[in-house]
Parts: structure tokens; C-alpha cells; sequence
């Protein structure tokens, strides 16, 4: 199952060229389920044949990230805290809630949207507290390029050094991950002592 969903992604990727894997990483950043870890190995195996070139699939991944991550962010700032401040009560989200929640996100939205980039699930879902609280677009913008950019870098160097074995490829993801989660646990502990210094 997983081989023949590669497969397609590879001739996908391939007819599409760039513009494929900017729409697929877009919808990867966005709702919808679609893994990154399956779009840019992929991508990078191709780039490894010749067929593509390393930076601009790095580049495009990273984009579309930006892309589907736009969505997000703006449907959730224009829409989201009207629909919460009058409905929120109703799932358990009362205004005095949202707006505390509003205001850790305010005062620390750029290393929570860098760090959200870099974890699963999350990632899918952070841009939806930025855009509800108001984050700053351009802080906004920058963290999530930064952090989306690393990741599908990441990505993108295993797909190139294994190639096509999704095995391999699952396997070194996952252990990409797991370095990823310890980076942005000693990143936050950083973080906090920071805050905590600057109090005193």
C-alpha cells in the first residue's frame, strides 16, 4: 500500500514537476492529510536522478508549506475570533478562556509557530491560533519559512541519500523526527529561561 502510494507520488511529482509538489506540500500544510514525509523524499530521489534540482524542490516545499499555512491563518484571523467570542461558550470556550489563550499567543507566537512547524500534527493546526490572536503577518511569515524550510530540508536529503526504499526512508524520518521533538524541547527549555531572566 504505502510502495504503490510512493509510486504515484514519484510519477506525480514527476509530471507535475515543482508545481506538484508546491500544491501537495500546500495541502500538507493546510487540513488536509497528505504526510510530507511522503511527498519530499520522493522529491528529493528525483532530484538525485537528475531529473530535478535539489534547492528548488527544497524551495518549493518549503513555499507550499507557507502556502497551505496562509490558509489556515487567514480564514482563522477573519473568521475564527468573531465565531469564538460568540459561540465559544457553547464548546466549552468562554471569552475570558480564549482571550488568556490569546495573549500567550500574542506575547509568545513566534517560537510556539517555529517549533509548531517542526511537529507533527501540529504543524497542521498552528497557524489557526496565529491567525485567531492576530499574529503579526510578517513574524508570522518568517517563522514559519524558517521552520517549515528545516524540516523539508530534512526531509528532502533523505529522499536524496536512501532514494526509494520507503522502509529506509520511514525509518530515518522517524529518527529525523525524534531529533527534531529533543531540538525544540532544549529550544522552549532555552525559551523559558530566557523569559524567566528577563523578569529579574
Amino acid at each position: 500500500m504505502v510502495h504503490t502510494l510512493v509510486q504515484w507520488l514519484l510519477s506525480t511529482i514527476g509530471a507535475m514537476g515543482y508545481p506538484g509538489i508546491l500544491l501537495l506540500m500546500a495541502m500538507e500544510s493546510s487540513i488536509i492529510p497528505v504526510p510530507s514525509e511522503l511527498v519530499m523524499p520522493p522529491a528529493g530521489f528525483l532530484a538525485f536522478q537528475g531529473k530535478m534540482n535539489l534547492v528548488a524542490v527544497i524551495l518549493c516545499g518549503t513555499i507550499g508549506s507557507l502556502i497551505g499555512a496562509y490558509v489556515n491563518y487567514f480564514v482563522s484571523r477573519y473568521l475564527g475570533r468573531p465565531l469564538i467570542m460568540k459561540y465559544g461558550t457553547y464548546v466549552l470556550i468562554p471569552p475570558d478562556k480564549f482571550e488568556r489563550v490569546e495573549h500567550f499567543f500574542l506575547k509568545h507566537g513566534e517560537i510556539s509557530t517555529f517549533i509548531g512547524r517542526l511537529l507533527p500534527v501540529i504543524r497542521h493546526l498552528i497557524s489557526i491560533p496565529a491567525g485567531v490572536a492576530g499574529m503579526n503577518h510578517v513574524k508570522f511569515s518568517l517563522y514559519t519559512l524558517l521552520g517549515a524550510g528545516i524540516w523539508c530540508t530534512i526531509l528532502t536529503l533523505i529522499g536524496h541519500a536512501i532514494g526509494e526504499n520507503q522502509q529506509l526512508i520511514m525509518k530515518y524520518s522517524h529518527h529525523a523526527l525524534i531529533g527534531v521533538v529533543l531540538f525544540s524541547a532544549v529550544l522552549v527549555a532555552l525559551y523559558i529561561l530566557k523569559q524567566r531572566k528577563a523578569k529579574y
